[in-house]
């Protein structure tokens, strides 16, 4: 009998279907699975690679697609050991090594020596993670309010996501969402994807220490949303200028840590585009 699909697998395709007709559905082989990656834009235009934050898939990217793909080829992918259609099967995935070695191997399977890179949240920490294992892969780096980077969580957001992390369901997962993204409305069929997606079994998030950002050798922007209630919007902006004298530092308004990369969807890709030149 055919398996029938399930609620995450139906948001997951119903939010798809909101990508440009012309989006490539492409599975990369790595030797920690199969890799899903979401492709779109001119394929002779300079690659970027966009990793989204935790539960929030590579479809979060759906409504920057059309903007930054007039002029790139973006590759929004679903991380390894989260939700998604990206497979963990093979090697194990153990640390942030191994994140280092699956993207190594995704680039290499789509054909890239170089890449811009931007990631938001958890994917702003493994970019980060990324640019200083192979400086030589990355061209210029983003980063959109990322996490375990410059700074920590606030302790009352780790007390509000405690719920949804110790007994995950949608009703929880909605609840905290929609208290760190109040007053920004984020696209109903994401936040329902991103609610179900704590609930999928399985999920393996690597947690580590912070990375030496100022060992970082690409340009970096970094683009922070002053209403986070993840950390302190503005001492991050501190400790990113003081670890990294030349980068740009840039505030966004009416965002919150979870509301992106969509409640400012237009800003963000204008600065990215800005950025990337």
């Amino acid at each position: 009998m055919p398996v029938s699909p399930s609620a995450f697998d139906l948001a997951y395709d119903g939010l798809r279907a909101r990508w440009p007709a012309s989006t490539e559905e492409r599975d990369i082989a790595t030797p920690y699975g199969r890799t899903r990656v979401h492709s779109y834009g001119p394929v002779d235009g300079p690659p970027l690679v966009l990793l989204p934050g935790g539960s929030a898939t590579g479809l979060v990217w759906f409504a920057d697609a059309p903007a930054l793909g007039r002029r790139y080829r973006i590759h929004a992918v679903d991380l390894l050991g989260d939700a998604g259609r990206t497979e963990r099967r093979g090697t194990p995935l153990k640390g942030a090594d191994d994140l280092c070695a699956w993207l190594d191997a995704l680039l290499d399977g789509l054909g890239l020596t170089r890449t811009h890179l931007c990631g938001h949240s958890y994917g702003a920490w493994i970019a980060v993670r990324y640019a200083l294992h192979a400086p030589e892969r990355v061209d210029r780096l983003a980063l959109l309010d990322p996490t375990q980077v410059f700074a920590g969580f606030r302790p009352g957001y780790l007390v509000r996501a405690l719920p949804s992390l110790l007994r995950p369901s949608e009703a929880r997962a909605r609840a905290f969402l929609a208290w760190e993204t109040a007053g920004t409305r984020p696209d109903e069929a994401w936040q329902r994807l991103y609610a179900l997606a704590t609930t999928v079994p399985g999920r393996r998030i690597v947690t580590a220490g912070r990375p030496d950002a100022g060992g970082l050798r690409p340009p970096v922007l970094v683009l922070l949303a002053r209403d986070s209630r993840v950390h302190d919007a503005a001492e991050v902006a501190e400790r990113a200028r003081r670890a990294l004298p030349r980068a740009r530092v840039e505030m966004l308004t009416g965002a919150t840590h979870h509301s992106l990369p969509l409640a400012a969807a237009e800003r963000v890709d204008e600065r990215l585009t800005d950025f990337f030149g």
